[in-house]
């Protein structure tokens, strides 16, 4: 297992991060359950062949995934991880909550204490939100305590909110969404480039970008048959990611013993700067072939919005993009369906043009939601 010294924190972590958001699951009295025997079996083989980082939450399967992950480390498994789990601000309206949440957390680990503690999801508001409650103090007093190792945080929101962040507290890690079709997305390549240079270890999250990028669709499956080296959608993701020296863990939510077992081979072989230059071209290539799949020019500026209708134009574009670009379920889709509930889609559009006249890519709206709204719902 390839491991990297992290030089802030005089550690060494595994390259490969164990993610406990995607247990495998099982039907029981009519349900769907965690199947907590293969999942502590999942987790066990990770650490046996070298994994000592694993990531969890407070709301991952409602709570059941701490719980799950607790009774995992239980006969010595403990000892030999790094435990990272998370604070959901939006559960918390009192500085009181941060302690409660906090108190559940250590009950459902069965642990005295939690390596890496993340302030969880940050955007521009919920980090407003949780500094106004005072969760810097916090952090600062379990640290002090010896209840937490270590404060980071993980986000979702654009470049210069994660700029804000990374600038406002001492913070010994940081999690991001990257991957090789998120480079100038959320924190993107520019944010992990700025925590490398404030040595900031990152871990990064969605690698596969939620699995969409472990299947590719015809054309990109053509590039990777072409290349002379014949790895897996799954391999070459990964292995784009750790060729990044800033990148600390990458967290791979694994499903099956068969999953767990692959990655343990992928994280075996991968390392800093292990690409080679026809390497890097060729996911250049796969980028922009994923890319050509786009179905609308979206650039989501939002300036059509918001609508008089209270058409959400900009996701509806997004939803029907992704449909095409990584080969999902396009009739039908979940997604939109939720649009459709919630009056954001395609269907409440009256044709009144008056976002056309504010795009700047001169895209028809009107004209491509009705399109969209046909192959999606």
């Amino acid at each position: 297992m390839q491991k990297r010294y992290i030089e802030k924190l005089g550690i060494t972590l595994s390259t490969f991060g164990v993610g406990c958001m995607r247990y495998p699951m099982k039907e029981e009295n009519g349900k769907k359950v965690i199947d907590e025997e293969q999942s502590i079996q999942m987790i066990r083989t990770a650490i046996d062949n070298g994994v000592n980082y694993v990531d969890t939450a407070y709301v991952y399967f409602d709570g059941e995934s701490e719980k799950v992950l607790g009774r995992a480390l239980l006969d010595g498994y403990r000892e030999k991880t790094y435990v990272a789990t998370k604070l959901p601000t939006w559960h918390c309206n009192t500085y009181e909550d941060f302690e409660k949440s906090f108190n559940i957390q250590l009950e459902r680990l069965q642990t005295d204490w939690i390596d890496f503690y993340l302030v969880h999801s940050l955007n521009k508001d919920s980090w407003k939100k949780a500094k106004d409650l005072g969760v810097c103090k916090f952090l600062d007093e379990l640290k002090a305590s010896g209840k937490i190792k270590y404060a980071c945080f993980s986000f979702h929101d654009s470049y210069d909110v994660f700029e804000d962040i990374i600038n406002s507290y001492d913070w010994d890690m940081c999690q991001i969404q990257f991957n090789f079709m998120d480079i100038n997305n959320q924190a993107g390549e520019k944010g992990l480039k700025l925590a490398g240079e404030k040595k900031i270890p990152v871990v990064i999250m969605e690698g596969l970008l939620g699995g969409r990028l472990a299947k590719a669709p015809e054309n990109v499956q053509a590039l990777y048959d072409a290349f002379p080296i014949k790895r897996t959608p799954v391999e070459w993701a990964f292995r784009w990611i750790a060729n990044y020296k800033e990148v600390a863990v990458i967290l791979s939510g694994v499903s099956n013993m068969e999953q767990t077992l692959d990655n343990i081979r992928i994280f075996d072989e991968v390392g800093i700067d292990i690409m080679s230059e026809d390497e890097l071209a060729l996911i250049d290539k796969v980028r922009e072939a994923y890319q050509s799949r786009t179905k609308v020019n979206c650039t989501a500026c939002k300036y059509c919005m918001p609508c008089p209708k209270g058409v959400n134009i900009p996701r509806v574009f997004a939803v029907w993009n992704n449909a095409y670009q990584y080969s999902q379920n396009i009739a039908g889709n979940w997604t939109y369906k939720k649009m459709i509930d919630e009056k954001t889609s395609a269907q409440e559009c009256i044709n009144c043009r008056k976002c056309v006249k504010v795009c700047p890519q001169k895209i028809d709206i009107p004209m491509m939601l009705k399109q969209a709204d046909i192959e999606l719902k």
